[in-house]
């Protein structure tokens, strides 16, 4: 949101929890969605990225593995597989946040690191932020607050705390290692769905070096009902299960495992009003199927400092005006694949459901190519937004 706030030439104030660069709890995948949205706040930096492979990991694909251990693989891109040419790529995110945060700078943009909110008010025309940095007290005044603060967001909590759930709907654990075998020749991310994983899968993104993110995400409600401890479970199925237990038989964690909270789309939630904006996690904007936030929270944030731009050139900060000029937009870009993802999330629970559609993808040929062109094919992505698509292909042969 900075940055283009800053191509618009608007005048903003960053307040930052923490100090760079920081570590924040991921699973470090980057999708097309990054990469685009990156080119358009300056192409320059994508080139950087490129220069710099030890730190940022290009891949071509995911691969999905069912419960009953059938994969497919899915390609980004049918491009030929030069590094200018990922669609997606894996990155920490100690090192991709300090890289964003390093663009920043700019005479419209002053920030205040290793700040602490005290509090957050709105008055006939602005919203009003006291806070704490290096012993000092400040109060900052602007027409618009933007919301970029996380799963735990104080921004959401203030403004829409009565009109959504307070609970985060998925949680994570995420893991660092180094010497995993049997990584796919290009660098595809792994999701795999196990039966010891309910309402969750474990995933493996490689990264630069040798190194991987391994991490487990599951339904919250899950959790909770049977009181699984998520970090023994993933343990437990690395150590123990025939799939995964030979590739980590010399492999090495790296690290404390660390969870979080992982706030996935599930239906439309309002993430604006008056004079106040939501983006990235704060608006619950990860992906209910592969779990992907980057990009989605990168989006958010370049059409929110479109609709600050509106705003300000109209003088109108309404709840009203931004649910025009920034939820509609956003909802237009993202809204589709999101609500067919949070679909697929709801049937692939059912775990025999997810072998029974590998398993018919594996006898039809025009299943698999549904499958394997979900990402390649504009015709095909068009289609499968259609309600019904998914049922009249399995009724084929």
């Amino acid at each position: 949101t900075s940055i283009f706030l800053s191509k618009l030439k608007i005048p903003h104030v960053v307040i930052e929890k923490d100090v760079f660069p920081r570590d924040k709890v991921c699973g470090d995948a980057c999708s097309g969605a990054t990469t685009r949205v990156i080119s358009l706040a300056n192409p320059q930096w994508l080139e950087e990225m490129c220069n710099l492979p030890h730190s940022f990991h290009p891949n071509w694909g995911m691969s999905i593995i069912a419960p009953n251990g059938k994969t497919i693989d899915i390609p980004y891109s049918l491009q030929a597989q030069q590094p200018g040419n990922a669609k997606g790529f894996t990155v920490t995110r100690l090192v991709l946040d300090n890289f964003i945060f390093s663009k920043m700078p700019s005479p419209f943009c002053t920030v205040y690191q290793g700040a602490k909110v005290t509090a957050i008010n709105t008055t006939d025309g602005n919203v009003t932020v006291a806070m704490l940095q290096e012993g000092g007290e400040y109060e900052i005044a602007a027409p618009v607050i933007v919301g970029a603060d996380g799963d735990k967001s104080i921004v959401r909590k203030k403004f829409l705390n009565d009109n959504t759930d307070a609970k985060t709907y998925a949680i994570g654990v995420r893991a660092y290692y180094e010497g995993i075998t049997g990584m796919h020749p290009s660098n595809y991310i792994e999701l795999h769905f196990f039966p010891q994983i309910p309402e969750g899968y474990l995933w493996i993104f490689p990264l630069p070096d040798g190194m991987a993110n391994v991490g487990i995400g599951m339904l919250s409600a899950k959790v909770r009902k049977e009181k699984i401890n998520l970090r023994q479970l993933m343990l437990a199925t690395i150590e123990n299960d025939p799939r995964l237990s030979p590739r980590f038989k010399n492999a090495r964690l790296t690290g404390k495992p660390l969870g979080w909270g992982i706030p996935i789309f599930k239906a439309p939630e309002p993430f604006s009003g008056h004079r106040f904006l939501l983006t990235g996690d704060a608006a619950n904007f990860i992906d209910p199927f592969s779990g992907e936030g980057i990009g989605n929270a990168m989006c958010s944030g370049m059409l929110a400092a479109d609709a600050i731009n509106s705003a300000l050139a109209q003088n109108n900060f309404t709840a009203s005006f931004f649910k025009e000029q920034y939820e509609a937009p956003l909802y237009k870009e993202l809204g589709t694949e999101l609500a067919q993802n949070a679909r697929m999330q709801r049937i692939f629970n059912h775990q025999w459901v997810f072998n029974w559609f590998f398993n018919k993808a594996f006898k039809s040929k025009s299943l698999m190519k549904v499958m394997k062109g979900m990402f390649t094919n504009p015709e095909l992505q068009n289609e499968l937004k259609k309600p019904g698509f998914f049922l009249k292909m399995l009724m084929n042969k």
